[in-house]
């Protein structure tokens, strides 16, 4: 993934102090009204990586995700539990091509989804 030159409108935050529980930060909505989508990913182990390897696999992330700033809406990092939390706009095929992305930077990353048995 090549790097954006221009400044992204997403916000990088990094807090050390504890954080407001995610599901009170995470948006439900966006500008709009309209209901967002959201996925998750676990990227395993990525807290017992060296700080280079970390920081590398943040950049990564943060590429991908500023490639796709229209339709991403919301990202969370919990590295205490290896947890990508993404909120996207309504946006045909892309809870499949984000994630598909992500994957192609950071092989490790698995995507969490529902058994299809369960729904059956």
């Amino acid at each position: 993934m090549t790097k954006l030159n221009p400044p992204s409108p997403l916000i990088s935050t990094l807090e050390i102090e504890p954080s407001i529980p995610l599901w009170k930060r995470v948006p439900t909505k966006d500008e709009n009204g309209n209901y967002l989508h959201d996925f998750i990913m676990i990227i395993p182990k990525l807290n017992k990586q060296g700080q280079q390897y970390i920081s590398k696999t943040i950049n990564s992330l943060g590429e991908v995700l500023t490639f796709y700033e229209k339709t991403v809406v919301f990202a969370d990092l919990n590295l205490k539990k290896n947890v990508l939390w993404v909120s996207i706009r309504a946006t045909k095929g892309m809870t499949i091509e984000i994630p598909a992305a992500i994957k192609s930077v950071v092989p490790e990353a698995k995507l969490v989804g529902e058994n299809p048995e369960i729904l059956r």
